[in-house]
């Protein structure tokens, strides 16, 4: 299968090409970052970069285990540089490096370089690094596919509602694709492995979690229950096998391991009338529907209301929005979604044909009082539907918009 281009961050990536900033790209495991910077490497050779102005280095493989020893690392790099061109250094997963970020503050120093990293973990940039480095980086935040990016791996563009189903079903990851054409049997060991790699590396391994049971059943609640408003007690109320003493800490401690390593995304609440921030309630989305389905089985399918509304929730981080759950008096609106210009409500609904569920998801969304756009996005197929100004939208054709 070819590369599957993802034009959106590797348009960042051209942009910042020789500008003097650290581009750093995170997001979860087989997520595609590797091969952005593959793609990358290969834009840089056809605008006439030559080899030996390349140098990447993966360190989740063994061949380069030696050089996870930070000093050595900064040696062999220093030894490859090239006089009086540009070099162009991709450190691979280098959260593996122990007090990496004094290597690339080194790095940095030399106007010769252009140095792109990435990392599977929010550690990646702790308050350490980031102090280290304030000003001098930018953070491209990568999900899995998009559907649009899903789609665009196919020359077949017909039958758009059953690729979507296998979007959700089989995984966004792009490796899922390929399996999926070989058989779709293959993506249950290719999910398991991910969940797996995820669990004891990036969450026990780096946290210190003994306990892989709880864990995975704090992680089986948070996945069973997105879209639904959630606290560290309700979680540790349903989570057996926990110290009542403790259960408030280890739970936010696991939960707060999922996030950095991008398995959860939390989504705040937001007060539209008071235009403040709220602290509880808050609601968590899974990085990908067909993890949730490896967990759950079957029968999470059924939940395709709250599916829906986490694909929207995923989208709308892709398109550079913070994302927000409203609340306007007791009613709430599903997003709230805020970039430097812009402020756009969705409600998300498998379907509106019914007067009775059209009529609420429109009310929180008519007692919003200023001028930015609204939209209802729906699975059904009565398209450019529009109530006062509130537009209601197919989520696939929405999804394939620009």
């Amino acid at each position: 299968m070819e590369k599957i281009i993802r034009e959106d961050y590797l348009s960042i990536l051209r942009n910042f090409k020789d500008k003097q900033i650290i581009k750093v790209i995170t997001g979860i495991r087989r997520c595609g970052k590797s091969t952005l910077l593959e793609i990358f490497q290969d834009y840089l050779r056809e605008m006439g970069v030559l080899e030996e102005q390349i140098i990447s280095i993966n360190f989740e493989n063994a061949d380069y285990e030696e050089l996870q020893d930070r000093k050595k690392l900064y040696e062999y790099l220093k030894g490859k540089l090239v006089k009086n061109k540009k070099t162009y250094i991709f450190l691979d997963e280098v959260q593996n490096v122990v007090e990496f970020e004094k290597t690339v503050d080194s790095l940095f120093i030399n106007k010769d370089v252009d140095l792109y990293i990435t990392g599977s973990n929010a550690y990646l940039l702790s308050s350490e690094l980031a102090t280290l480095l304030t000003g001098r980086y930018i953070e491209i935040k990568m999900l899995p596919l998009s559907f649009k990016e899903y789609m665009s791996a196919f020359e077949d563009k017909t039958d758009i509602s059953k690729k979507f189903r296998n979007y959700l079903r089989y995984s966004s990851f792009p490796q899922g694709i390929e399996l999926y054409n070989i058989n779709p049997d293959n993506i249950e060991m290719f999910l398991d492995g991910i969940y797996n790699t995820i669990l004891f590396k990036d969450v026990m391994q780096r946290k210190g979690i003994t306990d892989k049971s709880v864990l995975e059943r704090v992680t089986r609640y948070l996945y069973d229950n997105i879209g639904n408003r959630t606290s560290m007690k309700s979680i540790s109320d349903n989570i057996e096998g926990l110290e009542k003493n403790s259960s408030y800490n280890t739970v936010s401690n696991y939960v707060e391991a999922l996030i950095d390593s991008y398995m959860v995304y939390k989504a705040n609440r937001y007060d539209i009338k008071g235009k403040e921030h709220l602290k509880t309630q808050e609601k968590y989305y899974a990085v990908d529907i067909g993890i949730r389905y490896h967990m759950l089985g079957q029968s999470s399918g059924r939940d395709m209301g709250h599916i829906l509304e986490n694909i929207v929730y995923l989208e709308l981080l892709r398109r550079g929005y913070k994302v927000y759950i409203g609340k306007i008096d007791d009613l709430e609106v599903d997003f709230v979604a805020k970039n430097l210009e812009d402020t756009i409500y969705y409600q998300v609904a498998l379907t509106t044909r019914e007067e009775k569920i059209l009529e609420r998801e429109l009310t929180p969304l008519k007692k919003i009082n200023d001028n930015y756009p609204k939209f209802i996005l729906t699975m059904d197929d009565d398209l450019d539907t529009d109530f006062e100004g509130i537009k209601k939208i197919n989520v696939i054709d929405w999804l394939l918009s620009n």
